[in-house]
């Protein structure tokens, strides 16, 4: 075990909890009511509501994932940089209306706009249980972060009782202090996690590339075929589609989660959104650096150093990032990394798991369970589902191997996307029926679970056959475009049949701010 670096991350780590749970009495509201708890009272200024959303899209997973990505398949990692990219345009123009018709009509969730603005508890329902059901492999994923590291730091993790009781010990503090604080908890965190986090890649993209001669030697080093998308070969366009289309589609999902809308309607007005969003793309700079690192890791060559090799031999290129860590830095130094990487899960974690108990309470317990529960009763509801929602994912990670909860994220990603036409077009149109948008949402839905199964649900893409030519795509996109497809004709027929609902809780009053 790594004396030191142990000290210094179990350090961090108490010092984060305190944190965690003093963030109860930090701009205190009545925590009886769910607006209090799951949104911060919606008082977060721009500096909290900056570091809040990127603490909150820039997971542990990613600071792991895309290093790992990077070292194992090349070139097609970076398109976490695109799709970070494309995202901010969006989101500047759509979600801001969202924060002012929910702050107006004390909506806490998606699934809140989605039932006033179309009066269909039906499809409300159906955008609450895709949002939870999406979520629950996400907060078994930000695990993957911790036991990489904690199997760095010398525990066993994922084998036997002492790999899982750091873990358990990480998630039951992770249960309590967002039991007692709610979503002040993961804003608070979330400014050390990033302080922590950018100090770690700068030391990385400085030292590593010294050690190594320079970037020129790097990318020397890396082969051809790892540095370029293929070539369009046969008429399959490869890569070549299939890599645009990834990066659209994650775009456009992941202002979608449930987590993600958490964080926009936690912050005290639309301009402060507006604000957030010119400055965000810092985080997008940042993980390009970090893309970089899986580079570096197999220039290095430290997957085949004896000491490493039994660590890549059981995480993979997972352990590319917390290797380079290990074989560069001193000890104490790999402490702050590791605890960087662990604090960078639990932050995300927190939000996700407030989200899907705030669409559980609002869209399923107080509509269908208890209509009449008081303000205290549904706050009490709320936390104690993201009780369970903590413990659902911690499951995954204990009793279920890796590769399915990856697999799950993986199908998460393509339904979450399915819940687009509800939400975004009903920010600027009541044209569509929510009828129709439920067939869209079943069709997309049962079109993308289909497609993801013909690979075991191993693969995003699906490979699509038009003349000669073979168009790779995501998978959540072409699910999208038969859910559009499927609630535009619906929408035409069911106008044609004299059978639309119109009604809606809005007007065009609540849109403007």
């Amino acid at each position: 075990m790594n004396i030191v670096a142990t000290v210094v991350f179990v350090g961090l780590f108490l010092f984060i909890t305190a944190l965690g749970f003093l963030s109860a009495h930090w701009r205190k509201g009545d925590m009886n009511h769910l607006h209090e708890w799951g949104l911060g009272g919606r008082r977060f200024g721009g500096w909290i509501t900056w570091f809040l959303i990127g603490g909150d899209l820039y997971t542990a997973y990613t600071f792991v994932a895309v290093p790992a990505l990077v070292f194992g398949a090349g070139a097609l990692g970076f398109f976490a940089l695109p799709y970070t990219v494309l995202v901010y345009p969006m989101v500047f123009a759509i979600l801001p209306r969202l924060w002012i018709v929910a702050k107006k009509h004390n909506y806490i969730t998606a699934s809140d706009f989605v039932a006033g603005r179309y009066g269909s508890p039906a499809l409300a329902l159906a955008i609450a249980v895709t949002g939870i059901v999406a979520t629950m492999p996400y907060i078994a994923l930000q695990l993957v972060g911790i036991q990489v590291v904690i199997g760095g730091l010398g525990f066993p993790a994922g084998h036997g009782l002492m790999g899982d009781v750091p873990l358990i010990i990480a998630f039951v503090i992770l249960a309590a202090f967002t039991y007692t604080s709610g979503l002040r908890a993961p804003a608070s965190i979330a400014v050390v996690k990033d302080l922590l986090v950018y100090i770690t890649v700068i030391a990385l993209i400085i030292v590593v590339p010294y050690k190594l001669g320079g970037f020129g030697n790097i990318f020397a080093a890396i082969p051809k075929e790892h540095l370029l998308l293929p070539p369009v070969k046969d008429g399959n366009l490869g890569l070549q589609s299939f890599y645009p289309t990834l990066a659209f589609g994650s775009a456009l999902a992941l202002m979608l989660y449930p987590h993600a809308t958490t964080a926009v309607l936690s912050a005290k007005g639309p301009n402060t959104l507006r604000r957030n969003w010119v400055f965000l793309p810092a985080y997008s700079f940042m993980l390009g650096l970090i893309a970089l690192l899986g580079y570096m890791a197999y220039a290095s060559g430290i997957a085949k150093l004896p000491d490493l090799a039994p660590y890549f031999k059981q995480y993979g290129p997972q352990f590319a990032m917390p290797g380079l860590l290990l074989h560069y830095f001193p000890s104490w130094f790999v402490g702050v990394g590791f605890a960087a990487v662990a604090i960078g899960a639990l932050v995300p974690a927190a939000i996700m798991s407030i989200a899907a108990a705030n669409l559980f309470t609002r869209n399923i317990y107080k509509p269908y369970i208890n209509p009449n529960c008081s303000p205290k009763k549904e706050t009490d509801m709320a936390k104690l589902a993201s009780l369970v929602v903590k413990f659902g994912a911690l499951l995954f990670i204990v009793f279920l191997p890796l590769t399915y909860a990856i697999q799950l994220q993986l199908l998460g990603g393509i339904l979450i996307l399915q819940t687009l036409p509800a939400i975004v077009t009903g920010i600027y149109t009541r044209w569509f029926d929510a009828k129709a948008l439920l067939l869209g949402w079943a069709a997309g839905l049962a079109w993308g679970i289909w497609a993801a199964s013909l690979s075991g649900f191993h693969k995003s893409g699906y490979a699509l056959h038009v003349g000669g030519l073979v168009i790779p795509a995501y998978i959540g996109l072409y699910a999208l475009v038969i859910n559009f497809a499927v609630a535009i004709v619906a929408t035409l027929v069911i106008s044609v049949l004299g059978m639309a609902n119109k009604q809606d809780a809005t007007v065009a009053a609540d849109y403007a701010g």
